[in-house]
């Protein structure tokens, strides 16, 4: 049985992505899922001169074992200004220290959702360009506009957005059974 981290890009206690990223996650057959929450794994603001005062936090140590014993990642990214959330970028910042290769290879099924139109889809495009740096291998993107009308009782109510969904999952589920 695979190992997949169901990580939602938002320190929010009601987090839309993390819904939306755990949804997805459970619908991937034969895993285990485990889920992250940035609130687990508080960290100061990253700066060099706190790095070379006090080193490199246990949380973000924790956080990037965590993320090496996966075989693959579901991750949404809550979009803030048309980038990451202040505490997605400074856990990112953080493990980068310990290995620029943050996302240690591992098969990624990138989400993004919001309450409009576009569904974080800036922040979905730019995480798609720029996870590869970090050692991510993405293997799709998907968009979820409008979560608080397509997002029902834990479902995706608009069928076009929930038959792309179940096809990114598919593509997702060959790379991870082919790893």
């Amino acid at each position: 049985m695979k190992k997949i981290i169901a990580l939602g890009g938002s320190n929010s206690k009601n987090s839309i992505n993390k819904t939306l990223a755990i949804y997805a996650a459970n619908k991937i057959e034969n895993t285990e899922v485990s889920i992250i929450d940035l609130n687990n794994f508080e960290l100061p603001l990253y700066g060099i001169d706190y790095e070379t005062a006090h080193g490199i936090p246990e949380n973000a140590v924790k956080l990037s074992h965590q993320i090496e014993d996966a075989d693959g990642l579901v991750i949404a990214l809550a979009e803030h200004n048309g980038s990451y959330t202040v505490a997605f970028k400074n856990a990112l910042d953080w493990m980068s220290r310990i290995d620029i290769k943050v996302w240690k290879d591992k098969p990624i099924l990138l989400l993004a959702t919001s309450p409009g139109a576009r569904g974080g889809t800036i922040v979905l495009e730019s995480a798609k360009t720029y996870f590869p740096f970090l050692g991510g291998n993405v293997i799709a993107g998907f968009s979820l506009p409008n979560f608080y009308d397509t997002f029902l009782e834990n479902q995706i109510t608009n069928v076009e957005l929930k038959l792309e969904l179940i096809d990114k999952i598919h593509l997702f589920e060959q790379v991870l059974n082919d790893k």
